[in-house]
């Protein structure tokens, strides 16, 4: 039907479009024809009503569904009314979809600061680390100055409240010796490696870490499976490409940096199975980890080295740099600490998975940047060594998971 724009109708019916069986299931649906509609004009000029009509009925009675009894009639005058439909009005829901977003986001970002974090203060380090020993070669003065530096920071965040103490008893410190001894090792043997090489040619060889990890496992009784012996291929062959190439190759650097490879492993192996389920982790952990390893290597280092020979290569590394050469002390004891100490924390909040890409991107970062800033001459093939196995620790760590 057809109704004019200028004009508005009400109507009312006498017929039931959905005559519904008060005793039965099923509607029954009268017939109806046009006739039976009676407009009333509404002489309302320039009116158009854009709402719904809607038919109401009153019923009157209630019944069971029964399809075995007869229909029961209903009352003969029944009010029927037509109405208009109120403006429809939104209704509030609550969806967490927004929360939960916002919570991954700020995880993302905080996984995305920790890098960034982690990959500065480390590039941050190893320059540093390499200025001291090119006019301070003396590789276990500067690897006990970074743990004492380290230790420092951790006594005072506590006493001043900055960080939590942490509980810990005389298990904890049992299970955290075997862990100092190979961290330290670890930490001796790199810093003797870079006294002799390149930064770079130190990283190159210690990303073959994951070869020495699956070998020692290996001997432990743990079995891998085929991708992860097939990745270590071109962590091998890049490492030994990158070291036949080497133009400033040197046994001591090249040896110490695959002992400190080995007792890495060592250490998180010892971690994994001696500190599982202690409360300690994250920054505290590493600043127990750092006052044991300290206490470790000072008798050693003195033994090696000595304070006599320490005064004479400071009064020589001063007399040539002058007092920029303590802040390179400072800076790198400094820097090594808070990059281990974020690395560690990362711990709590990523995947080991996510750590190990991490890794590698670092490797990666600091690399470049030690060439960049040394102005280290490299050949085509060293680089191509190096890349071929970065990539491996990078399958590795895909293989692996």
């Amino acid at each position: 039907m057809a109704f004019s724009a200028g004009q508005s109708y009400a109507f009312s019916t006498n017929f039931d479009p959905l005559q519904q069986n008060l005793w039965g299931s099923k509607p029954h649906i009268s017939s109806f024809s046009l006739k039976d509609i009676n407009f009333k004009q509404c002489y309302k000029p320039n009116i158009l009503s854009k709402k719904p009509l809607y038919i109401s009925a009153v019923l009157s009675g209630f019944g069971h569904a029964d399809e075995s009894k007869e229909y029961k009639s209903r009352d003969p005058l029944v009010q029927r009314n037509a109405y208009e439909a109120s403006r429809p009005q939104s209704i509030p829901i609550n969806i967490e979809f927004g929360q939960e977003a916002q919570a991954a986001a700020t995880q993302k970002l905080k996984i995305g600061l920790y890098f960034a974090t982690w990959w500065a203060l480390n590039v941050v380090f190893n320059i540093y680390n390499k200025k001291v020993l090119n006019a301070f070669p003396f590789p276990w003065l500067t690897s006990t100055l970074s743990l004492a530096a380290g230790s420092l920071m951790m006594l005072v965040s506590w006493a001043t409240k900055i960080a939590e103490t942490p509980k810990t008893d005389f298990d904890f410190w049992k299970a955290l010796f075997p862990v100092a001894v190979a961290h330290t090792i670890g930490h001796v043997a790199a810093t003797v490696s870079m006294s002799k090489v390149a930064v770079s040619f130190t990283h190159i060889i210690k990303s073959g870490e994951p070869a020495f990890s699956v070998l020692v496992s290996r001997l432990l009784g743990e079995t891998f499976p085929l991708p992860v012996y097939l990745s270590l291929l071109p962590i091998i062959g890049g490492c030994g490409l990158a070291a036949i190439t080497e133009l400033n190759f040197n046994l001591i650097g090249f040896v110490g940096a695959m002992i400190s490879n080995l007792a890495f492993v060592f250490r998180n192996i010892f971690s994994k199975k001696g500190m599982k389920g202690k409360s300690v982790g994250g920054m505290n952990y590493y600043a127990c980890l750092s006052m044991m390893s300290l206490l470790i290597l000072t008798p050693f280092a003195i033994a090696v080295e000595g304070p006599q020979v320490w005064a004479l290569g400071w009064q020589n590394a001063v007399t040539q740099i002058g007092p920029n050469f303590i802040w390179w002390v400072v800076a790198q004891s400094v820097f090594y600490h808070l990059y281990n100490q974020v690395s560690y924390m990362s711990l709590n909040e990523i995947s080991p998975l996510t750590f190990s890409i991490g890794n590698t991107m670092k490797r990666i970062s600091v690399i470049v940047s030690s060439i960049i800033i040394f102005q280290i001459p490299i050949q085509p093939m060293n680089a191509l060594g190096a890349a071929i196995a970065i990539l491996g620790t990078f399958l590795y760590s895909q293989a692996k998971q």
